[in-house]
């Protein structure tokens, strides 16, 4: 029942040049279908176009000034006053023209990137937040640990790098088709003498720079391809750092009591290490493309004046005319040396390329894992019951099981299922709610939109105490004495003081602390975030509520109240508790039991070969 994990498939990063090479163009391919499909293509096709306008505007207004040269450096060399003061004034109009332009291309180029983010981002957050896949990430191996380094940094690198390089290259190769046309007609005045015969090679200022930048491109491409993998790789190492530090943040409290900052400091340094490593190679590699890269543009100031030279030395080209071909070379040198200049950010590019979309990859397959697989049936039950039928939930430690085959439960019940530690209690729970698709057998559930799961450690998303309160509905549900009235039930009045707002629990002081923003999960304590949670469960008023161990982590009294409020609130609405029984407890009519067969139907969403000997987690079994 094993098989090779979505994640391993999917999820490693193509660090063999080879296949990154043929992958380009399926990446390029899939971004742009994205592209085509979003409702910001217009406006991302619009700024394009305006772009294109600018850029080619730029080109033929560098021609015109290349053009200038010729009259004003042959007015130079005749001493020609008047004719030098009226070149200065076509000057003053050429060169306004092309700061108007560059403004232009300056603003297109940031409002690009903009609205190139506003649609990669917007893509991503709807492809991981449908429905379960956020969840199924987590089992896709390495890519699936930082979701936020791909969606936020790497899709702003991204779109940075693409607007930047393409309105580079665009410009290049308008520059390029431009000057080439006038070097040919200017080769033509170059003439080689040999033997005592004149000759004139056809476009020879044309082939001598073509033959000089794709010599340096090639060898840039030689000498700096393994920037591609070594920025891939350091993109990785950067995202396992960022995830090492936000968990120290996040468990900072737990941290300072174990006392274990030292330890904490250690794993920190090793993941910095890995970063500096990488940093050190591609510190390397950079410095051994500089010689190239360096080298070509020290060579390239006294290059167009060689390949121009028998042309003016011979006679038939005049100072003007040589500088106005100095000109169109270095233009074209600089259109086909685009490539020399960008071979590192062009890998950075593909790198950051490469890891958005394998990552949308792995997003759009965590629907498709594992489908082969032996699954539960999730039906919908048309009595408004919940049946389980031969239920085998297949877990990397054993199959986990109802001691009853059959079990069917009907509104207004109280039931608790237990069972001993180990047994698969969370995994029942997420096969309930459909996050754990794996086994066998049937599950009948009710109206969804009646049915309400409570995990058990409390999520209260940052923002106002309506919105947490509310969550995930909207705060105009619902009136502000509805929202106090259950936050009375649920006996919330420790959140004044714990917020120094007042000693006093009256409706002006809740009505004020409900527009109060902030980190709730962080000013309230644990007890206080599960009250809230069973505060909104109160204002949802589900017909099902089914709890994942939450009321074992409850203290005695906040058990007793939260029961009580459950019975008083919620007296026709079925209750279910996956969870340890506690002695005199008469709450739950009907108790469930759940048992494991080690040796039954086993599996391991992330596709160990020995999920017995390599559990998936401490938590993920219960």
């Amino acid at each position: 029942m094993m098989q090779q994990p979505f994640g391993e498939v999917m999820g490693t990063q193509t660090k063999d040049d080879a296949q990154v090479d043929r992958r380009l163009v399926s990446h390029l391919l899939m971004m742009g279908r994205i592209l085509l499909a979003s409702t910001e293509r217009m406006n991302i096709l619009l700024l394009a176009g305006a772009l294109v306008v600018v850029i080619g505007a730029t080109a033929f207004s560098q021609i015109r000034l290349n053009a200038w040269n010729r009259p004003f450096y042959d007015a130079l060399e005749r001493k020609d006053i008047s004719a030098f003061l009226d070149q200065l004034v076509v000057f003053g109009v050429i060169a306004g023209v092309l700061l108007c332009l560059n403004v232009a291309q300056g603003w297109l180029n940031q409002m690009t990137k903009l609205k190139l983010r506003e649609w990669l981002a917007g893509d991503l957050f709807e492809q991981w937040l449908r429905p379960r896949r956020a969840y199924r990430l987590a089992f896709a191996g390495e890519i699936g640990v930082n979701p936020d380094q791909r969606i936020h940094a790497d899709a702003q690198h991204l779109t940075e790098l693409t607007s930047d390089l393409g309105i580079g290259l665009l410009q290049s190769s308008l520059l390029l088709a431009s000057f080439i046309g006038v070097l040919w007609v200017l080769s033509g005045e170059v003439s080689f003498n040999l033997i005592g015969r004149n000759f004139i090679i056809p476009g020879y200022m044309v082939w001598s720079a073509l033959v000089y930048a794709g010599a340096a491109s090639w060898l840039s491409w030689r000498v700096g391809r393994p920037l591609i993998r070594l920025q891939a790789e350091r993109y990785d190492q950067e995202a396992k750092l960022r995830y090492a530090i936000v968990r120290v943040d996040e468990h900072v409290d737990t941290v300072a009591i174990s006392e274990g900052e030292a330890e904490e400091l250690r794993r920190l340094r090793t993941e910095f290490g890995g970063v500096l490593r990488v940093m050190r190679q591609i510190v390397s590699a950079l410095a051994r493309l500089t010689w190239v890269t360096a080298g070509y543009g020290w060579f390239t100031i006294i290059a167009p004046i060689l390949v121009a030279a028998p042309g003016y030395f011979g006679g038939g080209l005049t100072f003007g005319e040589m500088m106005m071909v100095v000109g169109a070379f270095i233009q074209v040198q600089q259109a086909l040396r685009w490539f020399v200049d960008n071979f590192s950010t062009i890998a950075d590019w593909r790198a950051t390329l490469v890891r958005i979309t394998s990552f949308r990859e792995v997003l759009l397959a965590a629907d498709e894992a594992n489908t082969n697989t032996s699954q539960i049936a999730v039906v919908h039950s048309s009595d408004n019951t919940m049946i389980f039928d031969n239920l085998e939930i297949a877990s990397p430690t054993g199959c986990i099981m109802l001691s009853d085959q059959h079990v069917e439960l009907g509104l207004g019940e109280r039931v608790l299922i237990t069972g001993q530690p180990g047994t698969g209690k969370t995994v029942l729970f997420r096969a309930i709610s459909g996050l754990w698709p794996w086994g066998a057998g049937r599950i009948a559930l009710p109206d969804s939109e009646r049915m309400v799961f409570v995990p058990r450690r409390p999520y209260v998303p940052p923002g106002t105490l309506r919105d947490a309160l509310v969550y995930p509905s909207a705060p105009t549900m619902y009136s502000d004495e509805e929202l106090i009235g259950r936050l009375l039930s649920a006996d919330l009045q420790g959140i004044a003081s714990s917020l120094d707002r007042s000693s006093r629990w009256d409706l002006q002081t809740i009505a004020s602390l409900l527009d109060h923003s902030g980190h709730w999960e962080k000013m309230l304590t644990d007890d206080e975030q599960q009250l809230l949670v069973f505060a909104r469960l109160l204002l949802h008023k589900p017909d099902w509520v089914v709890i994942e161990e939450a009321l074992d982590f409850l203290e005695e009294d906040a058990r007793r109240r939260v029961l009580a409020i459950l019975a008083t609130e919620l007296p026709n609405s079925t209750i279910i508790h996956i969870g340890r029984p506690e002695p005199g407890d008469r709450f739950f009519t009907r108790v469930l039991h759940l048992v494991k067969d080690p040796r039954g139907r086993t599996f391991d969403p992330r596709g160990r070969a020995n999920p017995v000997e390599r559990p998936v987690v401490a938590a993920a079994v219960r």
